[in-house]
């Protein structure tokens, strides 16, 4: 049976919170988040377009946010499976954990450097596709190798990492670390971003 999509229209009131708690926390934290506003219908189109959803049972996405993309995926998400999302942000985890309502979900306060341990921990299987919009660029070295290295490891043998930047500047870190890496472009989102597709 095919995985139903539903529509998911965030308006009025709730959209404004939105946008206004990821602008609050844009000139908070810069470096962490990269944009202003949240990622745009194309974008998050693009970035989940590889996703097997009939066959996928265990995605991770890092960095959240307001659960722009985290909603996409929980609309296409199979029944059984599960989304696990881990947030460092405090004011964000709350959000989450205040608006998405779905047993498929579990909301992580916590760092992208611990994903083997919380798979571990939750007795989950290997992921089958970690979703980031992390801002690569603006990290430490030593910080984006561990997360990058760390979600390689924690990959399904089939399993694929894709990736929203701003900046091409994580691409070669990529290629070190996948065996395959694609990318593709996409214009209609503020900033343009560009979207890698890492295989383990």
């Amino acid at each position: 049976m095919a995985v139903q999509e539903r529509p998911s229209v965030v308006a009025g009131p709730e959209r404004r919170a939105q946008l206004s708690l990821f602008a609050l926390n844009f000139f908070k934290h810069p470096r962490m988040l990269g944009s202003i506003i949240p990622s745009s219908s194309f974008l998050i189109r693009r970035l989940l377009e590889p996703v097997d959803w009939e066959k996928a049972r265990v995605i991770v996405e890092y960095g959240p946010g307001v659960g722009t993309i985290t909603q996409e995926i929980l609309n296409r998400l199979h029944p059984d499976a599960t989304l696990l999302v881990i947030e460092t942000n405090e004011d964000f985890v709350d959000y989450l954990n205040r608006t998405l309502f779905d047993p498929r979900l579990r909301v992580i306060a916590g760092s992208a450097e611990t994903i083997g341990a919380e798979l571990e921990r939750l007795r989950l299987p290997a992921a089958d596709y970690v979703v980031a919009g992390l801002p690569f660029s603006t990290m430490p070295a030593d910080c984006r190798e561990r997360i990058l290295e760390g979600s390689q490891a924690a990959l399904a043998p089939q399993g694929s990492m894709l990736i929203y930047q701003f900046s091409p500047k994580v691409s070669a870190d990529l290629h070190q670390t996948f065996s395959r890496v694609e990318s593709a472009f996409e214009p209609i989102n503020i900033p343009p971003a560009r979207v890698y597709f890492c295989h383990k």
